[in-house]
């Protein structure tokens, strides 16, 4: 999945400003009065903050909208045990045991170690297993396994002994290992291919079936686990109804079936039904047939469903389960539409090689949406923005849709903390700028990044697709190219000409926030010693510091210290533009080419390892912010009310606020494997 995350944008300021420009902001004081009066913050544990989000405009929806969206959600809820099984092949027999204890223990609540457990279980939940949600690091209790043996035999919990030892050992320690020299297949955890398969046997398998020359290649993988058969060759088991994850499918399905019946339009229905066709028969021709009628698909809700996001897999094949329903915000897309009417604009104009540049942009849109539910790898931890469909040629061909959630964006501003824009900003005149312009710029960013950053640029004729050629470094590659497009064009005056902000001020927060963000503040997700493993991190450190360092001899960013404090500041705003666009040319170049070693000297030289003295300075002047530098969501609940024959009749929203209680209600409700 093409998809920006909250911290890549906006966490370098913790969303401190507030205020419209430039029309996108234009709310009554009404709305404004009940969404300060809305409780976002739930509540704080380990390094994470639950944060609860509305749906607005709910009641001005139709029956049938509403009833067209419950559906979705319940089939989105209803796959998310596969979720779990996919990021570690013990998780569901672990959270089944964690749940179990939490209905049947008695003991003391009050003691230290129940509190460690409940934190641990909580931390298990957010991630969707015991791996960590962004690191992918596994997340270690701090009770004891005596402490944890008791709690199972006191409450008859059942748990084996290899998922049992699997929370304490020091096996399977990275769900996902970005590092060459451990092997990216056997030092993963993640739960596509049996442990005993190697790197080596994964890329002679796929050389073996992919055709390079295919124009409209397959998302070979995309939907499949690579096992060893019998005979010991390797053979896929493919994801659909009657094959691996039937059960939790056929339920999916169940759901989706009941949504063609109140789909909005034709398009929506035949989209629905021919997702539901994949869902049955798992096959890769009916995915694609899927998307294309997706992106050619419009109405008020809309969703996003299936085996998509691929960050999750070492080796960029595997898709993990996902869905987001959602429903259009029209002023705020209408107010968006502009980046979508000059996308080709935008293209014709960047700093990319000729050959390397589209001749003609085809089928971008861009929609604010409001998110009614999400599911799977959305929750709890959810993009803020996402472009889909992935397969370059069916973007290329039939175009792709770019979705802003806004709902969300505005719960995490509403539960952000304080403190951070402060400590890490330099002069009170960064503070000042971000305070004005922080709002829009993030705003700004996201949609440059979507829309426009990943419907830029084309691959050379023979070129393999970049799972193939940049490999492990793919993601990270290419998340930086989209920021570095956003980068390049936020200093550009024609967002001023378009409307889109009143000044170039806008872009030099921008720029002050994104520096801040990839050279200190996003440290503090990190524990001491740490390389940096998450593609989003990687891509902001690898920009920065190689912005930083090819800048020098024009001090473009200087590194200053204030009373004992390091700071980095942008000297030369039309500078740093300058290195932004060399460098957004040469990792379109990268991509277009399929150069792996200039790729992965990019990345492994700039955005892995980490400056030990400025990440322990920033994690001691962190302790003092109040807000944790994760987030994720408590997901509204859509009640249906019905008549005496069991037809719906309303479909009511509830909020609720209690993290474990949600948890434990999916734990019974949606159990399907």
């Amino acid at each position: 999945m093409k998809k920006i995350l909250f911290a890549g944008i906006m966490a370098g300021v913790l969303l401190q400003s507030c205020g419209g420009e430039a029309g996108f902001e234009n709310k009554s004081a009404t709305a404004e009065k009940q969404k300060s009066e809305f409780n976002y913050l739930a509540e704080q544990f380990a390094d994470l903050k639950i944060v609860r989000y509305q749906i607005p405009g709910w009641d001005k929806l139709t029956l049938q909208q509403k009833k067209l969206v419950y559906f979705l959600t319940q089939s989105g809820l209803a796959g998310r045990d596969i979720m779990w099984d996919q990021n570690y092949r013990h998780n569901l027999e672990i959270r089944k045991a964690l749940e179990h204890i939490i209905d049947n223990y008695n003991g003391d609540k009050t003691a230290e170690a129940w509190e460690q457990f409940m934190t641990y279980t909580k931390r298990v939940w957010f991630s969707n297993g015991i791996h960590h949600h962004y690191s992918t690091a596994k997340i270690m209790p701090e009770f004891g396994e005596d402490f944890f043996t008791s709690l199972v035999a006191e409450t008859g919990a059942t748990i084996g002994d290899e998922a049992k030892a699997a929370i304490f050992s020091n096996e399977d320690m990275k769900k996902v290992n970005l590092d060459p020299n451990k092997g990216l297949v056997k030092g993963s955890a993640v739960n596509f291919y049996d442990a005993d398969i190697t790197e080596a046997e994964v890329d002679a398998y796929y050389a073996s079936i992919i055709d390079k020359t295919d124009k409209t290649p397959l998302s070979y993988g995309l939907n499949t686990k690579v096992v060893r058969g019998e005979d010991g060759k390797l053979k896929e088991e493919v994801y659909k109804v009657g094959g691996l994850y039937g059960a939790a499918l056929e339920k999916v399905v169940f759901w989706l079936e009941k949504a063609v019946e109140v789909a909005e339009n034709e398009n929506q229905a035949e989209s629905l039904r021919l997702l539901i066709d994949y869902y049955k028969t798992g096959d890769l021709n009916t995915w694609d047939e899927f998307n294309i009628k997706w992106v050619e698909t419009s109405g008020d809700i809309d969703f996003i469903h299936g085996f998509v996001e691929v960050y999750n897999d070492p080796k960029g094949y595997k898709g993990s389960y996902e869905v987001i329903t959602q429903i259009t915000d029209f002023d705020a897309s209408a107010r968006m539409k502009v980046l979508q009417d000059n996308v080709q604009w935008f293209e014709d104009n960047a700093p990319l090689m000729d050959a390397h540049k589209k001749a003609n942009v085809k089928g971008v849109t861009y929609k604010v949406v409001n998110v009614a539910g999400e599911a799977g790898d959305a929750s709890p931890s959810t993009p803020i923005g996402v472009n889909l469909p992935n397969a370059n040629w069916i973007r290329s061909t039939h175009g792709s849709k770019s979705v802003s959630l806004g709902n969300i964006v505005g719960a995490y501003a509403g539960a952000s903390g304080s403190g951070a824009l402060e400590e890490f900003a330099y002069s009170e005149e960064e503070i000042a700028r971000a305070k004005a312009h922080a709002k829009i710029a993030g705003k700004l960013h996201t949609a440059l990044h979507e829309v426009v950053g990943h419907a830029s640029g084309q691959i050379e004729e023979g070129v393999g697709t970049p799972k193939e050629t940049l490999k492990n470094y793919a993601s990270t590659l290419e998340e930086g190219r989209a920021d570095l497009v956003a980068l390049y064009y936020l200093m550009d005056e024609k967002l001023v000409e378009l409307g889109l902000m009143e000044s170039l001020e806008v872009g030099k927060e921008s720029y002050d926030s994104y520096v801040r963000n990839g050279l200190m503040l996003q440290l503090r997700r990190l524990e001491v010693g740490d390389d940096i493993e998450e593609a989003h991190m990687r891509n902001r450190q690898w920009i920065t510091k190689w912005a930083f360092e090819k800048g020098a001899a024009d001090n473009v960013i200087e590194q200053k210290v204030k009373d004992g404090k390091t700071y980095f500041v942008v000297n030369d705003y039309n500078k740093l533009r300058e290195l932004f666009g060399e460098l957004l040319r040469e990792v379109q170049r990268i991509k277009s080419q399929g150069d792996y070693e200039a790729g992965k000297a990019l990345v492994e030289g700039y955005g892995v390892k980490v400056d030990a003295d400025i990440h322990a300075e920033v994690l001691k002047r962190s302790e003092k912010l109040k807000s944790a530098p994760y987030g994720g969501f408590i997901n509204p609940v859509l009640v249906p009310e019905t008549d005496a024959d069991g037809n719906i009749t309303n479909v009511k929203v509830t909020y609720p606020d209690d993290f474990t209680k949600q948890m434990l209600e999916y734990g019974k409700t949606y159990s399907t494997l």
